[in-house]
């Protein structure tokens, strides 16, 4: 089963031990913002990467070719 990135976030949040109410404050929104993204799991590329250096973290986004290779 495949985690959409919402479980992703939330997955990494509870490892980090970071609330969804601490994320919103770190990347300067509001919660209800921030709880809409969640339920619709839509994030911009833009949001991933401010979500992963809020959380300090790195985030990788690539499409990978049947030869391996990364895009």
């Amino acid at each position: 089963m495949k985690l959409t990135m919402g479980e992703k976030i939330r997955i990494l949040l509870k490892r980090k031990n970071v609330t969804i109410i601490e994320l919103s404050k770190r990347l300067g929104t509001t919660n209800q913002n921030m709880a809409n993204k969640f339920k619709r799991d839509n994030f911009s590329m833009k949001e991933l990467e401010a979500i992963a250096e809020a959380l300090d973290c790195d985030f990788e986004s690539y499409f990978i070719d049947k030869n391996g290779e990364k895009f």
